[in-house]
């Protein structure tokens, strides 16, 4: 909800994704789909569009857009075909686009978001098509001229499309971790937005609670969540207020100005029909079998959702900790190589705590972690055995992080082994004891909160070193 000067408003969003296809080569052609090369050193004669050039479908790049549908719990069209969508743009050399849109590969699906500790939400999908990628126009090489790459030309792009379910900046937010790391989890496209293979347009409406949908605006080529959510923010504030001031809503294809955080417009909305859609005289129907979806499916991994199922039930997580340790496939899999025969909830507590703390403070990936799982997982074993306290574990965590050495040779070197003698421990409270005869009274006559304070003096006399549940029960049954 928005709040505007005349009462509250609702606003309405669908986004349409456009995720690059993990390949080696394009849709249509030979070409490699590999990121980073010089400009147009990656272009055929079917990219750049030779007169009398055929497109060749590549076969991989709809088992990989089958797999994506499958994931999404959707409906695989056994039948579907190409189209062109005419338009003219400078970075599209054919004068049209080969999409998908009567018949798409994929229809129907949904996924789940979560949008709090125990709140998640149900977002539809309309539909997937498969479709070729345009190339690009660089307008910032030459202070008069326009430079086209065509490196990006025929990439094949799934385009996916949500029904407007979507209610808030947040939730547009959520929806695109969750089809990211879902992407991510089938190996159908890497979801590196800063590099462009997934990009978002999202359409925007307000309305009163409970009135029919407004007028939508769309915001085009949004390379990162945080500009999705910022150019929602501002899309729906800007309409309310014009509502409000007695103008209407035009349909519009909008930019986000990221420098300003503000949308302004770039040409008014296509429908489909101004595209003039016709199936693709050059390619035959994609005809697929359904023992040939099966077996797609028989490949697919555990999912986030399954995986999160698994974790509450198996390792007794909670809802959020599941959430966080399964959002990122490596970072699901560390966490499993961790918790072999460690505490559930005390590997949870450490893998999302110490550990991905370390890595967002570096800026590190996880596969660049300087602490491996079978490192971290040896640490937990020292707590486990009462070897090093909790709170000591941390200070020898930072010492693996930084100087690459194992937990056993950190404690060794720095004689931080814990004492869980229990002789040893009782015989330091002992000495704690009658050095504080004035605070034992004390207690014993009610003032309870001071336990604390003989705990606090026992870890001082073991130099940190006297195992904390250890002391506490022993202490318990002396002062008593």
């Amino acid at each position: 909800m928005i709040e505007g000067n005349t009462g509250p408003w609702e606003i309405v969003i669908g986004l349409e994704v456009h995720a690059q296809i993990i390949s080696e080569s394009k849709l249509f052609s030979g070409s490699s789909t590999a990121f980073g090369a010089d400009p147009n050193t990656q272009v055929s004669l079917i990219d750049a569009a030779f007169p009398g050039m055929l497109p060749v479908l590549n076969r991989a790049c709809i088992r990989q857009a089958i797999r994506t549908g499958l994931g999404l719990n959707a409906e695989i069209n056994l039948n579907s075909f190409f189209e062109r969508k005419n338009y003219f743009y400078a970075d599209l050399p054919q004068g049209y686009q080969i999409s998908q849109y009567q018949e798409p590969l994929v229809k129907g699906g949904y996924l789940i978001i979560d949008l709090g500790e125990n709140e998640t939400k149900k977002i539809e999908i309309e539909r997937l098509h498969v479709e070729q990628d345009a190339g690009k126009s660089m307008h910032d090489q030459h202070p008069k001229k326009s430079y086209i790459d065509l490196n990006r030309s025929g990439i094949a792009l799934m385009e996916i499309v949500s029904q407007p379910d979507l209610r808030s900046a947040e939730e547009a937010g959520a929806y695109l971790r969750k089809l990211r790391s879902i992407l991510r989890y089938l190996h159908t496209c890497d979801g590196n937005m800063e590099q462009g293979s997934m990009r978002a347009d999202v359409n925007v409406s307000v309305r009163r609670p409970g009135e029919p949908l407004g007028t939508r605006c769309e915001v085009k080529n949004l390379n990162s969540i945080r500009f999705v959510q910022q150019a929602v923010e501002y899309e729906a504030q800007r309409q309310v207020e014009i509502i409000e001031n007695g103008g209407k809503i035009d349909q519009e294809t909008r930019l986000f100005d990221t420098n300003t955080g503000e949308t302004r417009t770039m040409r008014s909305k296509e429908d489909a029909h101004d595209y003039r859609y016709f199936p693709d005289p050059d390619l035959l129907p994609v005809a697929l079998q359904q023992k040939e979806v099966e077996k797609i499916r028989e490949e697919l991994p555990e999912l986030p959702d399954e995986k999160k199922t698994r974790y509450i039930k198996e390792y007794e997580l909670s809802a959020y900790d599941a959430s966080v340790l399964v959002s990122d496939q490596k970072r699901a899999f560390f966490f499993e190589d961790v918790v072999k025969g460690n505490d559930p909830k005390m590997t949870a507590n450490w893998v999302t705590g110490p550990f991905f703390g370390a890595l967002n403070k570096n800026n590190m990936d996880i596969d660049h972690s300087p602490v491996s799982a079978v490192q971290l997982s040896a640490l937990l074993q020292h707590i486990q055995k009462g070897d090093v306290s909790n709170r000591m574990a941390k200070d020898v965590f930072e010492i693996m992080w930084n100087e690459q050495k194992t937990a056993e040779q950190i404690i060794e070197e720095k004689g931080l082994k814990q004492v869980s003698d229990s002789s040893e421990i009782e015989k330091i409270i002992s000495e704690v004891l009658v050095e504080n005869p004035k605070m034992v009274e004390e207690y014993k006559s009610g003032k309870e909160k001071l336990f604390g304070f003989f705990v606090g003096q026992t870890m001082k006399k073991s130099k940190g070193k006297a195992n904390p549940q250890i002391v506490n029960e022993i202490l318990k049954k002396k002062i008593s």
